[in-house]
């Protein structure tokens, strides 16, 4: 029974969302309250809440701190250099920038953080996107699986719960499988490529008014500097007549969009640059924003560095080193109480919203565990397996690391599932390395699951609704596993 309705809980709340009957924290919030009383437990309701808001509560405070440090390391310039480099590679090409936006996602993914890695990559990408008129849900989806495969590293979480899950070396896990999450890597680049070019011949390459339309991608050099001083909101020009698009364009072209020097634009959603407003899709980094420190530059970097190796080498609990970090950023960078106050507000909605998610994300999973839902559905899986299959205990490892990541958070499947499927693999001479390395493919999938927060710091900063980003990236994620599992079983790893 508790087998069926959690299956069923998970696909209502999933429907409603893509079909956006719901809100993402209402549904989170209603539907398991709803269950909770369908399974008979209504009256244990607050207790499973208060459980499930306890384990919750430092990575709500991680993320918290978290987005104000990368937020004010943003708008004091520390990832400009970055930016400047992901922007020349992009040129005008919608190809391009597609490629940018995976190739970003990646380098900055190596903090482990995907939080981070969101706020960043949307930071950089989101003019650009906004100025050509990509889809947005092509960003987050390609910068969601990217996260994904990087956020294997064993300071990534996944890889740290399957070797204490196992009692394995977390080396022992992760080196091996280097090679296939390499090319998983590979596969989400040539999948932005292919979506770039879907998306070029959508819109077409942007060439601004009074230049020649470019004839090929070589060509756009030209008009480099006009998209990038636009996206960076340093275009002062009055763009009376809307840009000019060469290629055959199917669908509708970018806005007209215009930029009178005289006019005060407000702020980013980040706090960290100026521009007409976002709809207009000029926000972004600006060069001269007030809020940048260049000669903190490297006292900024080195914090960073030694924050990022604190949380690697773990010295002291990750909330705890965004706590401090935040506070000295803010002392160091702003010592005037006015500017301080100005940075916490300029970040506040993307606190406010990731924190509320997170919480309601604790009724969700409170009442799955609290209720034994999460036992039931992983023993009835694990039940299911044929006895034919013992040998091959690691595919079938990789196999449900999909759904059982998705539908559930990394604790449960790390420390209640794979247990059982380590278990039954060593009865038919399946080592349990190979198991725990089979239980990581399921990542690309599982950094958009409705139970990570950090995708909606990504959906919220990019204005996506969750259901169309689900709808969109789930069968790409998916199949970036899948190449994962294959390669890993072609190299021998699996």
């Amino acid at each position: 029974m508790l087998t069926f309705l959690g299956f069923a809980m998970i696909a209502t709340f999933l429907v409603l969302i893509m079909m956006k009957k719901m809100s993402p924290i209402a549904a989170l919030v209603l539907i398991p309250a709803l269950f909770c009383v369908f399974a008979g437990k209504g009256a244990h309701l607050g207790d499973y809440v208060i459980e499930g808001v306890g384990k919750l509560a430092p990575t709500a405070a991680m993320l918290m701190f978290a987005i104000v440090y990368f937020g004010l390391m943003i708008d004091v310039g520390l990832f400009d250099p970055i930016v400047r480099g992901i922007l020349r590679f992009c040129k005008a090409d919608p190809m391009r920038v597609v490629v940018g936006t995976a190739v970003l996602a990646a380098i900055v993914s190596l903090d482990g953080d995907g939080s981070t890695t969101f706020m960043i990559t949307v930071s950089a990408m989101y003019p650009l996107y906004k100025r050509l008129g990509l889809s947005l849900v092509v960003m987050t989806g390609v910068a969601a699986t990217a996260n994904g495969v990087m956020n294997t590293l064993p300071w990534g979480g996944p890889t740290a719960r399957a070797a204490t899950a196992l009692k394995l070396d977390a080396a022992d896990i992760f080196v091996p499988m280097i090679p296939a999450l390499a090319v998983g890597l590979l596969f989400v680049f040539a999948l932005a490529y292919v979506l770039g070019l879907r998306e070029r011949r959508r819109v077409g390459v942007l060439s601004l008014p009074g230049q020649k339309a470019p004839e090929d991608v070589d060509d756009v050099e030209d008009v480099r500097e006009d998209l990038v001083g636009a996206a960076t909101g340093s275009a002062a020009q009055t763009v009376s007549a809307g840009p000019v698009v060469s290629g055959a364009a199917t669908g509708p072209a970018p806005a007209a969009a215009s930029a009178s020097p005289s006019a005060s634009p407000p702020a980013s959603p980040s706090g960290a640059g100026s521009g007409s407003d976002p709809e207009d899709g000029f926000q972004g980094l600006d060069p001269d924003r007030p809020t940048l420190r260049p000669r903190l530059y490297w006292f900024n970097a080195g914090l960073t560095v030694a924050l990022l190796t604190a949380m690697i080498m773990a010295w002291l609990p990750i909330p705890v080193l965004f706590l401090l970090g935040a506070a000295l950023a803010l002392t160091v960078n702003f010592p005037h109480m006015p500017d301080q106050k100005a940075r916490i507000a300029a970040h506040a909605d993307n606190v406010l919203n990731v924190a509320g998610m997170v919480f309601a994300a604790a009724v969700f999973t409170g009442v799955l565990t609290g209720t034994g839902m999460v036992k039931d559905m992983a023993d009835w899986l694990v039940g299911a397996i044929p006895e034919g299959m013992g040998p091959h205990m690691a595919l079938v490892t990789g196999l449900l690391s999909l759904p059982l990541t998705y539908f559930m958070s990394n604790d449960g499947f790390y420390f209640g599932v794979l247990p059982v499927l380590a278990e039954a693999g060593a009865a038919h001479g399946v080592s349990p390395l190979e198991i725990a390395r089979a239980s990581l493919v399921g990542q690309a999938l599982h950094m958009s699951s409705p139970l990570v927060p950090a995708v909606y710091v990504l959906v919220g900063m990019a204005k996506v609704e969750f259901g169309d980003h689900t709808r969109f990236t789930v069968k790409w994620a998916a199949l970036t596993s899948l190449v994962v599992l294959a390669a890993g079983m072609l190299f021998g790893i699996i």
